[in-house]
């Protein structure tokens, strides 16, 4: 299900440390990683050259500090615009998980600052990892999983048990909130474990044996997820996003969603925490 990762080089630091702590999970230990590096275009046949040599020597780098088995590594070096080149490398490789970093910028600053991240996540059907630079990641050992009745929650929950099968060190947070259920209710433990959409869940995780809790409350989902994010000191969010991609111009960024008010947007850019957004 993990078995081809595309890990999109920015520079960061942050990224590099998130796939050394996939590479601790068990899912992960079969999986071949494919490192990108994207040169922008050059004026000049020397300079290009001459980025050619130090994107060379930046891949090298990342697999040393990483210290990936190099028989499950292999590298592309590519020269174009990286927000395409991302996108047209995950397909290539048919990868099931693009791993990136991120800025955390708001919609209309990420439109207009061109982002990298802000592009592939509205055009790729792939799962997608993003990284922020501004948050501390750690060795991941509590998981939120956000959990509505869409089929991307579905599958988000099926990727979510299979990362954690077979690593005892992880507790996976369920969380549902409910928009039209009071912000100030509380719950006690056995009311939300048989949350109708959460105690399904519950159940496989358990089979599974994964230790699991279970959070529902109430009000604006985007804002409550993040918040618990911060409550339990979260180390990783999954969350079901719907493919993005415009039905029209596929080809385009949809300005509308953009600019909309989409939770998979707000929680990328606020959450604490790096954010699996599943498709």
């Amino acid at each position: 299900m993990l078995d081809k990762i595309l890990y999109a080089d920015s520079g960061s630091g942050n990224t590099e440390e998130m796939l050394k702590m996939l590479l601790d999970l068990p899912a992960f230990k079969r999986s071949a990683i494919t490192i990108l590096r994207v040169i922008p275009p050059q004026s000049s046949a020397d300079d290009l050259a001459q980025k050619f040599e130090e994107g060379g020597d930046t891949l090298s780098d990342i697999i040393k500090k990483i210290n990936i088995d190099p028989s499950k590594v292999s590298t592309m070096l590519k020269q174009g615009d990286p927000k395409g080149m991302v996108c047209q490398s995950a397909d290539e490789i048919n990868a099931n998980l693009i791993l990136m970093g991120s800025r955390g910028l708001k919609r209309l600053e990420s439109f207009f600052g061109n982002s990298v991240s802000q592009y592939v996540f509205q055009l790729t059907n792939r799962p997608m990892l993003l990284v922020k630079d501004d948050i501390y990641v750690r060795k991941i050992k509590r998981v939120m999983l956000a959990l509505d009745k869409s089929e991307a929650a579905k599958y988000s929950l099926e990727l979510a048990l299979y990362m954690l099968k077979d690593y005892r060190d992880a507790e996976l947070y369920l969380i549902r909130v409910n928009p039209d259920m009071k912000t100030n209710l509380e719950l006690s433990n056995q009311e939300m474990e048989e949350n109708p959409v959460l105690a399904p869940a519950l159940k496989q995780a358990q089979r599974m044996g994964i230790t699991t809790k279970c959070i529902v409350k109430g009000g604006r989902p985007a804002q409550q997820i993040c918040q618990s994010v911060e409550d339990h000191n979260i180390d990783l969010l999954l969350l079901g996003s719907p493919d993005r991609r415009p039905s029209i111009a596929k080809s385009l960024v949809d300005l509308d969603r953009l600019i909309g008010t989409s939770l998979s947007d707000y929680v990328r850019v606020n959450a604490n925490c790096p954010v699996l957004l599943v498709r």
